[in-house]
């Protein structure tokens, strides 16, 4: 029998959502962003959870047959290998994470040599200004600096509005955004994310941040560019308008977390701010419309290398997460994630609660490798390739293919 586009389409949201429901009484939450029919939801919370070995079948029967071109059947297949790889071990086949990760993100996951973060950490020792202690002190000191005073903390969401609108007009010069576009900023409190971009369809977008948590104004285009443009937001909404409108790609609207995109989300969050503050432009700006109204003078940092820095540290959550597959101890890990990603005691603590929640410890992967495809990948005809991973369905291995 021969299975149609809109049918094939429709299994694949149902498994999508299958898994979906089976992770969500852990502590991942949802892995799916779904924004397709609302009918084909209401079909699986209707439904009785299948056996995690009836969605392995239900994978292998859409590999057998994808009925679209090469190039889209390539990235389909890429995608329901990753839900097939998250039943098995959701039946009970446990992989070392790894081999694991491997197979969920479509990236060469291996555990990764901590001269990586030595040579880290002595970027970071010349980023950061002079001062007693180590240097994970010296960080610490330099964030707490820059940090937004608790009793003026409702002037986060301005702020972030400001950040939100230089962010969209940088991003206008690599591809043409929608003029009506409205991003909000809210909020949020008895999160466990620092930020969030949410992008609900149409022109209009949410930028959910952790209103409970120090803010750092260093970070701000840090985190407004990665969550909102040229990051989560501007992918989401640009590849709903060119992809799921223009050319009918349902399948963009059921977007499975655990799999290949992802690490390519990821990757260009992470890379965000330095796409479109290249050098110390966003310090600059920083330095001139935020960090002076409140008194907090220059101290001869550099945001960019410590942004860099920080995003190489997250081979070392990626090394944790392995070591916890192991079923290394939380004293273990916290000393880990201390010594190499720099953390407090307190960011250990709460860093356990991720790597040890179902689902989270391969996503914690993607954050990594995704920077890294993309530090090579993006080095050749950067505004082109920005573009295509605004507007594209790329795969991290077609990139790992063609880095020059």
């Amino acid at each position: 029998m021969v299975v149609t586009p809109d049918e094939w389409l429709h299994r694949y949201a149902l498994l999508a959502l299958r898994l979906d429901r089976q992770l969500q009484g852990s502590a991942t939450g949802t892995v799916v962003v779904y924004q397709g029919p609302p009918d084909w939801r209401a079909e699986v919370a209707g439904e009785e959870p299948p056996p995690a070995g009836r969605l392995i079948e239900d994978a292998e029967e859409l590999l057998a047959e994808i009925p679209f071109g090469p190039d889209r059947t390539e990235y389909l297949a890429a995608h329901v290998r990753s839900m097939r790889a998250v039943a098995r071990r959701l039946s009970g086949v446990e992989l070392p994470l790894p081999e694991y990760a491997s197979e969920v993100l479509g990236v060469s996951a291996s555990f990764l040599p901590e001269d990586l973060f030595d040579d880290a950490h002595a970027r970071l020792d010349r980023a950061l200004p002079p001062g007693p202690g180590s240097l994970s002190d010296r960080l610490h000191a330099w964030q707490a600096a820059h940090t937004l005073p608790a009793e003026q903390r409702d002037r986060l969401p301005g702020l972030v509005e400001r950040a939100i609108a230089e962010t969209r007009r940088r991003t206008e010069r690599i591809v043409p955004l929608p003029p009506d576009e409205v991003v909000r900023c809210k909020l949020e409190s008895g999160v466990a994310y620092r930020a969030a971009g949410e992008y609900e369809g149409g022109v209009t977008s949410t930028l959910h941040l952790n209103g409970d948590l120090p803010f750092n104004l260093a970070d701000l285009f840090y985190v407004v560019a990665h969550e909102g443009h040229p990051g989560h937001i501007a992918e989401s909404l640009l590849k709903d308008h060119r992809l799921v409108r223009e050319q009918g790609r349902l399948d963009q609207q059921i977007r499975f977390m655990l799999s290949p995109s992802f690490v390519l989300s990821e990757g260009l969050g992470l890379h965000a701010e330095d796409i479109i503050f290249p050098g110390d432009e966003a310090q600059a700006w920083l330095t001139d419309n935020v960090l002076a109204e409140f008194d907090i003078a220059p101290d001869g940092s550099d945001f960019a290398a410590i942004h860099r820095v920080q995003n190489i540290l997250f081979g070392a959550w990626a090394n944790a997460a392995y070591l916890a597959d192991e079923g290394r101890s939380d004293e273990e890990l916290a000393a880990y994630l201390s010594r190499w990603a720099l953390l407090s005691d307190a960011e250990a603590a709460a860093a356990l609660a991720t790597l040890r929640a179902t689902g989270m410890a391969v996503y914690i992967t993607a954050y990594f490798h995704g920077w890294r495809i993309l530090d090579t990948w993006l080095a050749t005809d950067r505004t082109a390739r920005v573009r295509r991973l605004l507007t594209e369905q790329l795969l991290p291995a077609q990139l790992e293919a063609s880095p020059a």
